[in-house]
């Protein structure tokens, strides 16, 4: 009764919340379609090899779920251990009353807990699912350099929405094999200046680093991302699939400490994600997961999972559902497709999809299932799929992921 009445008087007042817990070494706290004319700026290498494998691979889910929409979001139940009032504003075109809980990075960021996920879509489609996400209170946006970052770009510029209600998150392009430290350096710094141009912006609230074989490169591009911090052009920096060599590697050297390690987690990884996350924690890194359904395509097995299945049955949700509400209530922020045709936003799939994970919010899982879903094991899951060197890491080839050889 008492948590009933505090999530009332929280939708009257309008207030937001930052969500805390504690670890073992830390304690982690808690858009419209128009016609398009943005130039053709160079597109990320990566992106495109992971649409075009998009395309060919994915097969459609959250096509059968069956849930009320919600007119409200509440707290999930027991989900964190406390909360507190945040400042983050919420857009202006928000049409949502949801208020998506946030982390507290340094510098007091305030770091949307729940991430739209553009990888892959076209520069139209990013519009698109923007423009849904900001229906459902989604105003973290993660996205690449390239066609992603063109659809943000022209989002900003038509919509009147505040520069300041919106997270911009985005990554670092990788250097090709061979290159020096200096000149990855320069990549790295010439690629901030290109996507502010592009942007129309001051600053984005994170720059990520992808990983690289190269040590020295990892270091010297850290370095351009730390520079980018004190100058004020990023508000917080991360990495991104990042294994255990690569956190020392890149800890060696850095002043300043990652935000976070952005990685798959998914059920069958269990909550400490082979590992990696005490590894995360060890240096005081927090964990934004993506891949709740498996990368770079939905993994079936898990899927059609009876255990997922039972548990979807008893809260009348979908197996989909369950494995992101299973991220969710393991403390881990979670970036999240826009449907299950990975690599697409296209009419009700799209929007019906990423408001039927938004609402994730809203339900718990119990204890007993919990427990159920953190004893499964996929032995042939990697946290770092899209790494360029680590363990259980994915190459594409001929149009297709396969292990890294």
């Amino acid at each position: 009764m008492a948590l009933d009445i505090i999530r009332i008087v929280a939708l009257i007042s309008g207030l937001q919340f930052t969500v805390g817990f504690q670890s073992p070494t830390f304690q982690r706290h808690s858009l419209r379609i128009s016609s398009l004319s943005a130039a053709n700026n160079k597109e990320d290498g990566f992106s495109l090899d992971r649409r075009s494998a998009i395309a060919t691979t994915s097969a459609a889910v959250l096509t059968s779920l069956s849930i009320t929409n919600p007119a409200n979001a509440f707290f999930p139940v027991g989900a964190f251990a406390s909360t507190k009032s945040s400042t983050f504003k919420k857009s202006s075109s928000n049409n949502s009353n949801r208020v998506i809980p946030t982390w507290q990075l340094d510098g007091g960021v305030e770091f949307p807990i729940l991430a739209l996920n553009t990888a892959g879509l076209s520069t139209e489609e990013t519009l698109r699912a923007i423009d849904y996400a900001q229906n459902e209170g989604l105003t973290h946006i993660d996205f690449h350099p390239g066609k992603e970052r063109d659809g943000v770009a022209q989002f900003l510029k038509d919509s009147k929405v505040d520069r300041d209600s919106l997270f911009l998150n985005t990554k670092i392009r990788k250097p090709a094999p061979g290159t020096s430290p200096e000149d990855a350096a320069k990549l790295a710094r010439d690629q901030i200046e290109e996507d502010l141009q592009v942007l129309g912006v001051k600053y984005v609230d994170m720059l990520m680093l992808r990983d690289t074989p190269d040590q020295k490169n990892i270091q010297a591009q850290w370095k351009v991302l730390e520079e980018a911090l004190a100058a004020g052009k990023t508000r917080s920096v991360g990495i991104i699939n990042y294994c255990p060599s690569g956190l020392e590697t890149l800890m060696e050297t850095a002043k300043v400490v990652p935000a976070l390690n952005y990685i798959m987690c998914h059920v069958g990884m269990g909550p400490d994600i082979q590992g990696l996350r005490t590894k995360n924690e060890k240096y005081g890194i927090r964990t934004f997961a993506y891949g709740q359904t498996g990368e770079p395509e939905p993994r079936e097995a898990m899927l059609n999972d009876p255990i997922l299945k039972r548990i979807g049955e008893t809260h009348k949700k979908s197996t989909e559902e369950v494995a992101l509400r299973w991220v969710l209530q393991n403390d881990l922020a979670a970036s999240l497709r826009p449907s299950g045709n990975f690599g697409r936003c296209e009419g009700e799939e799209c929007q019906v999809g990423l408001s039927r994970q938004a609402s994730c919010l809203e339900w718990e899982l119990t204890k007993d299932e919990m427990a159920e879903l953190n004893a499964i094991k996929y032995d042939d899951a990697s946290p770092t799929p899209f790494s360029a060197y680590c363990p259980g890491s994915l190459v594409l080839k001929e149009g297709k992921w396969v292990p890294r050889g």
